[in-house]
């Protein structure tokens, strides 16, 4: 009976070590979509261009806030590199260059859009 008990307890911190939080790890701009990912997979899309850059995550999570600041002016090879493919006809294809914070649950969590390369 004790094998059992032991086993049990085990078999439960198991599964309870291999479930993630649901905190955001990632974060993704498009042209117009946010793209948050939590920390147990899920998946949640906000159209921040349309909420002018500030709005909130409503379904995902425990519901989180999100602002995207973007990058006025970046670097002239930027600049001509989303020039260039705007007139080649790939609008939006590149995507913004921008700060993303999440917030919520008194903590925040900030991003840079395009993540860096490592």
């Amino acid at each position: 009976m004790r094998v059992l008990g032991l086993v049990a307890v085990l078999g439960l911190a198991g599964c309870a070590a291999l479930q993630q939080s649901a905190v955001p790890q990632e974060a993704r701009l498009s042209a117009e979509v946010l793209t948050v990912v939590l920390g147990d997979g899920t998946l949640c899309r906000a159209d921040w261009a349309a909420a002018g850059g500030a709005g909130r995550l409503e379904p995902c999570g425990p519901g989180y806030d999100y602002r995207v600041t973007v990058v006025e002016k970046p670097n002239l090879l930027r600049q001509v590199w989303t020039e260039l493919t705007s007139a080649l006809g790939a609008e939006g294809a590149v995507p913004p260059m921008a700060k993303v914070e999440i917030s919520g649950a008194g903590r925040t969590w900030a991003f840079v859009s395009p993540p860096p390369v490592e």
